[in-house]
């Protein structure tokens, strides 16, 4: 059976904008159900749990926000595969609607007329509205339409579907990693719906939070995928590298471990910080500083990103004088600031003398007078701690360079950031594709969208990607202007980006030569 997308899974977006300013679901004296109840039963996998809780809630309810919960009890029996609990709800779904609502019913009882098997249905229903005007909506739209087509066009005479070329998209749509797969298959729809009807591919959608990577391979290869992007967190990545029998190019939303070897036809993009970090290194040694210390944060992501820094530093002659790890779970970074600095050794010296003169004395630290830079990695909110506090132990006038992570577009939060330097991606740091998809978005998305997010961007460049990769042939050379940086394939067929450079001062950027 042609394998049917996953298209039943509404942005949850939708039911809450729906319900937003609700006085009737404030909070109430009695234990659950509860909307919180219902949304931590979705992220934990549980739709079927989250199902029932947001019919309770309806049950409490009345108006539009009865009809939100009934479009969100019915879209997670969808994607718990319970076709029939979701007609059923869906039919006590009487209304009143929003617009939205009335969108959502509809798409919704589309797909159910899927699950059972009537394209026919499903596209005369399709064909009595209009195309949504809400980005999301309408690619769902065009996926159901796409699904329910091919399925009356491949039938033959015993009923079964010929395979139908297409891109499957693996995304985990559903579960833990929900919010990310969501920005990621915003930011490829984009793209995608950029080109001229004629020339977009057929695609399909499965996703990898309601069924395994395998299954997903195994449902798209039968299918007729020519080309698979995803899966997306690591260790679906590692999960599709160890499919038996891949033999379909895939563009991986992640990195293999590095002692992992890929399968033939195996291309593995990712917005990796170990590699931002070695970019990190290489501006370093450019901008003539050869011996400096390294702060970052205690974790699995500080070393990795402190391990590659360290690499690309003494590859290229540089010197790692020392390095300390600040305790994320507090917010004073003072004792992994001085270690670095050796101003714990400045003040030993102080209490010594002190000792040795019998009296007190006044004293300023004084910190170590080798250090050319500071590599200072972290997400923006523990940046917006630590680059004070390198000020306030008389390190504020050392050239300080970060990774991306360390931005956030807040220019009243980022004047803490005064100086720090880093790499960053064109959708952040600006240019004319970023204007253009901008634009486009703020037409999709009248609402504002999805503004400066990172993976959003990294969704559109992965549908890029693949239309470069599937032009490119045997040579397997590709060069694509990208959101995301300028990008190129490695020996390894890794995707490398080509970043800018940014400067924070009184909280904005300036942006900075790309070699000096």
């Amino acid at each position: 059976m042609y394998a049917r997308p996953p298209v039943r899974l509404a942005l949850l977006a939708l039911a809450t904008a729906a319900l937003a300013g609700c006085p009737s679901l404030s909070e109430r004296a009695e234990l659950p159900p509860s909307i919180d109840r219902a949304q931590a039963l979705e992220s934990s996998g549980d739709t079927a749990g989250a199902a029932r809780v947001y019919e309770q809630l309806a049950a409490q309810n009345s108006g539009t926000d009865r009809t939100g919960l009934l479009l969100r009890a019915a879209h997670d029996y969808l994607a718990a595969q319970r076709t029939d609990d979701a007609a059923r709800v869906l039919g006590q779904a009487q209304g009143p609607f929003s617009a939205a609502q009335t969108t959502e019913h509809t798409l919704l009882t589309a797909e159910v007329m899927l699950s059972r098997g009537q394209p026919q249905e499903t596209l005369r229903l399709l064909n009595a509205i209009p195309v949504p005007t809400a980005a999301d909506q309408a690619a769902r739209y065009q996926a159901l339409r796409a699904s329910a087509s091919a399925l009356v066009a491949g039938r033959r005479e015993g009923g079964k579907p010929t395979a139908v070329p297409h891109i499957a998209l693996l995304l985990p749509v559903t579960g833990r990693a929900v919010a990310a797969a969501i920005s990621v298959r915003d930011g490829f729809m984009t793209a995608y719906y950029q080109l001229p009807p004629a020339e977009r591919p057929r695609l399909q959608i499965y996703d990898t939070g309601s069924q395994s990577v395998a299954d997903a391979l195994t449902q798209a290869t039968a299918a007729g995928a020519d080309f698979i992007v995803g899966p997306l967190t690591r260790e679906e990545v590692a999960a599709a590298a160890d499919f038996p029998g891949l033999h379909l190019p895939v563009l991986a939303l992640n990195f293999l471990p590095p002692d992992r070897p890929p399968p033939a036809q195996f291309y593995q993009y990712a917005l990796s910080p170990e590699d931002e970090a070695r970019l990190v290194a290489r501006r370093v040694l450019e901008d003539h500083h050869r011996r400096g210390v390294a702060v970052v944060p205690a974790g699995d992501w500080g070393t990795r990103v402190l391990a590659a820094f360290r690499q690309e530093l003494q590859a290229g002659g540089g010197d790692l004088l020392a390095s300390a790890q600040i305790d994320t779970a507090r917010t004073d970074y003072s004792p992994a600031i001085t270690e670095v600095l050796r101003q714990s050794d400045s003040t030993a010296r102080f209490h010594r003398l002190e000792s040795i003169l019998g009296t007190k004395l006044q004293f300023e630290p004084r910190r170590r007078n080798d250090v050319e830079f500071i590599f200072a990695p972290a997400p923006a909110n523990l940046e917006r701690l630590l680059r004070p506090q390198l000020r306030f132990h008389y390190a504020g006038d050392i050239p300080t360079y970060a990774t991306s992570d360390a931005f956030e577009p807040d220019v009243r939060a980022n004047e803490d950031l005064e100086g720090l330097m880093f790499p960053d991606m064109p959708w952040m740091l600006g240019g004319d594709l970023a204007d253009a998809v901008r634009a486009a978005t703020r037409e999709a998305w009248p609402a504002g969208g999805p503004y400066r997010g990172r993976l959003f961007a990294f969704g559109f460049d992965a549908f890029r990607l693949v239309q470069a990769l599937r032009h490119a042939g045997m040579s397997g050379s590709i060069s694509v202007a990208g959101l995301t940086g300028r990008l190129s394939l490695d020996g390894q067929r890794h995707v490398r980006r080509e970043l800018g450079w940014a400067q924070l001062h009184d909280g904005e950027l300036r942006l900075l030569p790309s070699q000096l």
